[in-house]
């Protein structure tokens, strides 16, 4: 499907009348806006015809609901944290853009944790409760990339922590771990905010850094129930520690397929190397059947709101170190029409600032393990264990 259809078209491909197609537009199930031109003619958004039709489907056949709900498809699970509605998202109903220009990424963190910015008992306790035994060894991994400094060194700390199986402090100790995190980042101790940690210890060049990096921590945050928010739950589901939830996210984030998506894209950045190769480069993938990774989200046919504004703040602030992401970005939307998601930004984020290897998905990394505690008191809160069955598909046995 193209990303639009006409009323007709519509129609039929739900195998609906005219009049039912615009009542579901009245009660907001299917989104319609005017052409261009002086026609009185409306076009509907072919996302939102698919949906309908998956839950026509699903309706006749309900065995393939879960099927499908595990894959890309009905929602699975109950979560008050973050909702994605018509190429927006919100966290506890605030509008994740507002909150990236107008809080810290600490007063985000309290928000997703316990519905409010005030982080003074989490991530500023009067005892400091620092692991300074874990975080002595932080300086030892400096050979290893930030991903790999997190999955080697958060086992560790879970071993030493255990206020962390204390299911009432759940906030804490997932301020505990963003801490830890940051200082093995970085090898250095937080000071003021974990923005600021990280301009200083990777050594970002101007004062702008910190705003960016803050904007990028909390656009990363959360994003419902993604396979790294949905491994958290279900370790969490389980019993285990915040530890056990983050470290569970970590190991899903790094595939290629989700967080890891950032090193495909700097692979590409690499591969283009100049403006004057782009049309080149894209054109070749293009034949080659690749697709350009970094480029086109499932939830926003209008393009990811979190890879848009963390561009545009970018741009504005290092113009001449993002000549080439907008020249990918251009020639992209103009060969195949998509946009770029949170991932091409947070890549162009870090060549901008001249961050170290790993810095971009190191970023969504921090980010997320916000979501990811979040869901972890959620799923604590539950008390339920997620225990899907599985159609057996294998032989038969003989009886």
């Amino acid at each position: 499907m193209s990303h639009y259809l006409t009323a007709k078209q519509a129609a039929a491909e739900l195998g609906i009348s005219l009049s039912t197609l615009y009542a579901y537009v009245s009660r907001g199930l299917i989104r319609s806006e005017a052409t261009a031109g002086k026609s009185r003619r409306k076009r509907y958004h072919a996302a939102d015809i698919e949906m309908l039709k998956s839950r026509q489907e699903l309706r006749h056949n309900p065995a393939k609901a879960v099927e499908s709900a595990l894959h890309f498809g009905i929602p699975l699970l109950e979560s008050a944290i973050t909702l994605i509605e018509n190429g927006r998202f919100y966290y506890r109903a605030h509008d994740v853009l507002q909150l990236a220009q107008t809080h810290t990424f600490e007063e985000v963190a309290a928000l997703i944790w316990t519905n409010s910015f005030d982080t003074a008992a989490l991530f500023y306790p009067t005892n400091k409760q620092a692991l300074t035994f874990v975080q002595s060894l932080a300086s030892n991994l400096a050979a290893l990339t930030p991903m790999e400094q997190f999955l080697a060194l958060l086992p560790v700390a879970a071993a030493h922590d255990l206020t962390a199986y204390d299911e009432t402090a759940v906030p804490q100790t997932g301020a505990r771990i963003l801490r830890l995190m940051t200082t093995a980042a970085t090898t250095s101790p937080i000071t003021t905010t974990i923005a600021c940690t990280l301009q200083q210890g990777w050594a970002a060049a101007t004062a702008e850094a910190t705003s960016l990096i803050n904007t990028a921590l909390i656009l990363c945050a959360d994003h419902e129930l993604n396979v790294s928010a949905f491994t958290a739950r279900c370790v969490a589901s389980a019993g285990a520690t915040p530890y056990g939830a983050v470290i569970a996210g970590l190991s899903a984030l790094q595939g290629s397929k989700h967080g890891g998506h950032t090193e495909r894209v700097e692979a590409l950045f690499r591969e283009v190397g100049q403006v004057s190769e782009v049309r080149t480069t894209i054109a070749s993938r293009l034949r080659r059947g690749e697709g350009i990774p970094g480029f086109g989200h499932t939830l926003y046919p209008e393009g990811d709101p979190r890879g848009k504004m963390l561009l545009a703040e970018v741009t504005a602030v290092f113009p001449h170190k993002t000549t080439l992401a907008k020249a990918i970005v251009s020639e992209v939307q103009q060969t195949i029409g998509q946009y770029p998601t949170i991932d091409f930004s947070l890549v162009a984020l870090a060549q901008a600032l001249d961050l170290p290897p790993g810095a971009a998905i190191a970023l969504f990394a921090l980010g997320r393990t916000a979501g990811w505690i979040g869901h972890a008191i959620e799923q604590y809160n539950l008390d339920q264990l997620i225990r899907p069955r599985a159609r057996y598909t294998g032989p038969t046995p003989e009886r």
